[in-house]
């Protein structure tokens, strides 16, 4: 089995406002309400995910990179 290297993850805008992040290959998901603050939240979120689990288990690398992509809406 090839462990995958990175953990993907999307920031969109929120519905309400500010921003939402949310991971493809784990359960996480996280906000904030300026960028700066969903993507630190984001780093935190996936740390205490994996803190004292087996990234194995997740199909991932031991130390895995996390990859963001980032897809606000158009502002009109």
């Amino acid at each position: 089995m090839k462990l995958q290297k990175n953990i993907k993850a999307v920031i969109l805008n929120g519905d309400e406002s500010g921003f939402v992040a949310e991971c493809l290959e784990i359960p996480v998901v996280t906000q904030g309400q300026t960028m700066d603050e969903v993507t630190i939240n984001l780093k935190e979120a996936v740390e205490l995910f994996l803190d004292g689990e087996d990234p194995k288990e997740f199909g991932l690398d031991q130390k895995p990179n996390l990859m963001v992509t980032i897809e606000p809406e158009p502002v009109l």
